[in-house]
């Protein structure tokens, strides 16, 4: 970038940081919605609320529904082309 292309383009430093910083945040956002990691934990969590009388089995059995098939989501996101592959 030459310098009068610098000096043009100067006042739009503020916009150019916005948007980078935007993205820099959106893709953090996705690299933790798609961690199955924390859906691991809540698994783990899960279990020992039931093990130590928080939830009832009823309590635990939709929520750990709603966690498998959140994990499953992501594994096959992770996995795009065995869903191709499977007869």
């Amino acid at each position: 970038m030459g310098l009068l292309t610098g000096l043009l383009t100067f006042p739009l430093a503020p916009v150019r940081a916005t948007v980078w910083a935007a993205e820099q945040m959106a893709a953090a956002a996705e690299r933790e919605y798609y961690d199955p990691a924390p859906v691991r934990r809540a698994l783990a969590e899960l279990e020992q609320d039931l093990l130590a009388g928080r939830i009832d089995e009823d309590a635990y059995d939709r929520r750990e529904d709603e966690l498998l098939d959140r994990l499953a989501e992501l594994e096959r996101r992770e996995r795009p082309d065995e869903r191709r592959r499977a007869p």
